[in-house]
């Protein structure tokens, strides 16, 4: 997708209509559904000695639900010149139908399609990670040209048009401010949950949404080279860089199933034409080798056990959209944590109060949240919330005024109260200098402070922070324990990030990062550290979430765009759980790396006794039909089913 054609809303057909996978989501499970009733009816008819007509028909459509996304898949590789494993396995339910065992060959198609549908689901829910980028943009903006204001599309915007923005507006262009002051919530882009106060000179980002102020803004940028639309771009190619890995699976299936074709024709070719042995005797023996060789244990041996380990990470809270993801975690070097709402819970908090002399701290909090009580910054809804918290009594001000950018002023019993930042407070007597060496301390400390005053009087300065999350310093720690370095990656200031990282026990920050800029360092620490997880819940962090080897977004707090671009999703958003998903994708990878030495093992043993023994057909196929049933039940029990005890003894034992 091109950058014009997001700014102007021109998506790909490929968004506007209904997608390819979501089709197949409907029709594929009903087919894996109709195929195992087949199978159950041919069966109960064979026991029931039923009409041999009606036997051949239910497994004849037992062979047409069960083999019909396979066979379409297989005729388009056909088409451009590859050969998969789907067309094997048709091959191979063909050849089991040919020497009447339909049943077995049935057998095969079903377990290879429930495999397919469930990856597959996965697979389609990642293809609409960037549809919710497009709801940042408003379809139009108020331009100033020849002396009055005009609606125009976004795309119709040039650089140095001066763009209104009116109140509670989304901005849709990056630009600098001209005239006017408000509190910009830049949350989209920089992540940060405190609104930024804007005034002449100032940048604004397109996406990024206007306070209570009018801004007049000068855009720098068209609308295909904003930061939101590097945001769309960028999701878009990092998805696209996970495709080598997909290419390495395709080369490995066609290897293989060219292999077994290879050795099958010639099996069924060579002997018979060197004497060795008559056709029709030679031809069960290929029919046996290409039943034995299919590889649906191989195949169902990591769906297996990474469906069981994905539904026993549900019950703890984690979702996982695809067994890459799961496999991957245990692999990570490096986890990057955006800091707001993921570190921290995401909204400012009052975190200190400091009393003028001759002030107490009740007297000042109420003053302080009777001022801000009609206004709608977030600092304000803080302070408030304290207030009310303490059960003290709010007073109504005759007059309020909000002064964007600057804090607010009302009148309260004749006095005239003021609350805002103290930098941009004008016309306040000298600030004591316990007082001002105070602000310091807290604003070193990452904190926002803001001032409180009656008339020229200082009442005193209340000091807000975003706090931590209570388990991200236990999870840390646990990271740490595991040998996995851990950074910080906001777009706050270098300050408050090291406030925060110092709180959680992370020694590297990196802050003051833009989406792109995240992207960026996600890359570098790719490089110089190895496979990397990033942690994060906002539209500015999907770029870096896209990028990671894994992406993990809160489920509760993140944005809809960090929940489609993550690979992992935190349902409760509860870090600790990052924990034991870890310990869950290790075990996890013990029981693939086992299912497949045991998978592989058992076709050895099963080709081998084809030729050492003469394997008839019923025993070949209760190896190949009981190796599948082994690897599915080891990814049960190890995975989901002994997790499942241990979470019930230690529901027991802290009832007891």
């Amino acid at each position: 997708m091109s950058a014009q054609t997001t700014a102007s809303h021109n998506r790909p057909a490929d968004f506007d209509s209904p997608l390819n996978w979501r089709s197949q989501a409907w029709l594929a499970p009903r087919l894996v559904a109709l195929t195992l009733f087949a199978i159950v009816f041919s069966f109960l008819a064979e026991r029931a000695s039923a009409y041999a007509g009606v036997i051949l028909l239910f497994n004849i459509v037992a062979y047409l639900a069960g083999g019909y996304n396979g066979a379409r898949t297989a005729i388009e590789s056909l088409a451009q010149g590859k050969v998969d494993v789907d067309l094997l396995m048709l091959l191979a339910a063909l050849g089991a139908a040919l020497i009447g065992q339909w049943r077995e060959g049935a057998i095969l198609l079903f377990l290879f399609s429930l495999s397919n549908v469930l990856q597959d689901y996965a697979i389609g829910r990642s293809r609409s990670a960037i549809r919710g980028l497009f709801a940042l943009y408003p379809e139009v903006a108020k331009v100033k040209r020849g002396g009055r204001v005009v609606e125009l599309k976004i795309s119709e915007i040039r650089i140095g048009d001066t763009v209104l923005i009116e109140p509670a507006e989304r901005i849709p262009v990056d630009g600098m401010v001209l005239a006017g002051q408000s509190a910009v919530d830049e949350s989209p882009i920089s992540g940060e949950s405190m609104p930024a106060d804007k005034a002449a000179g100032d940048p604004v980002f397109a996406g990024t949404l206007n306070g209570p102020g009018i801004l007049d803004v000068r855009a720098q940028r068209s609308a295909g080279q904003t930061t939101l639309s590097r945001i769309i771009r960028l999701v878009e190619e990092a998805q696209d860089s996970k495709a080598p890995t997909e290419r390495f699976l395709e080369r490995f299936e066609q290897g293989y199933a060219k292999l077994v074709i290879l050795a099958v024709t010639l099996l069924i070719l060579v002997p018979p034409a060197l004497g060795l042995s008559d056709f029709q005797s030679n031809f069960y023996r290929a029919m046996v080798l290409m039943t034995v060789a299919s590889p649906c244990a191989l195949v169902i041996s990591v769906p297996s056990a990474i469906i069981s380990a994905i539904a026993s990470a549900a019950r703890d809270g984690v979702l996982f959209k695809g067994g890459a993801s799961l496999e991957q975690l245990a692999a990570v070097k490096v986890f990057a944590f955006d800091k707001t709402g993921t570190l921290t819970l995401g909204e400012p908090r009052v975190s200190q109060i400091v009393c003028a002399p001759q002030v107490s701290e009740s007297e000042l909090l109420t003053y302080a949240a009777s001022a801000e009580a009609r206004s709608e910054h977030p600092l304000a809804k803080a302070i408030v919330g304290r207030a009310q918290a303490s059960a003290l009594p709010l007073r109504e001000p005759t007059k309020f005024e909000a002064l964007p950018g600057h804090g607010v002023c009302a009148e309260l019993n004749g006095r005239t109260l003021r609350v805002g930042r103290l930098a941009r407070l004008s016309g306040c007597p000298a600030v004591p200098t316990a007082l001002s060496d105070k602000q310091r301390e807290l604003e070193d400390g990452g904190q926002t402070v803001v001032a409180v005053l009656r008339d020229q009087e200082w009442l005193g300065l209340i000091a807000l922070a975003d706090e931590c999350r209570a388990d991200a310093a236990p999870l840390i720690a646990a990271l740490k324990h595991r040998g996995i370095m851990t950074v910080v990656l906001t777009g706050d200031n270098q300050r408050v990030a090291d406030s925060i990282a110092e709180q959680v026990g992370i020694s590297r920050v990196y802050a003051g990062l833009l989406p792109d800029e995240k992207a960026l360092t996600v890359s570098e620490l790719r490089r110089e550290f190895g496979p990397v997880a990033m942690v994060g819940d906002g539209i500015n962090d999907a770029p870096a979430l896209a990028l990671a080897d894994i992406g993990i977004a809160m489920g509760g707090a993140g944005t809809d765009v960090a929940l489609e671009t993550a690979d992992v999703v935190l349902m409760s958003d509860r870090l600790g759980r990052i924990a034991a998903a870890l310990r869950l994708s290790a075990r996890a990878r013990r029981v693939v790396q086992q299912n497949i030495a045991f998978s592989l093992a058992v076709i050895a043993l099963l080709t081998l006794g084809v030729f050492a023994v003469d394997l008839p057909l019923p025993l070949g196929v209760l190896g190949h039909e009981g190796s599948t049933v082994i690897v599915v039940m080891n990814g049960l029990l190890s995975l989901l089913l002994l997790p499942e005890l241990r979470r019930r003894r230690l529901a027991r034992a802290r009832e007891a």
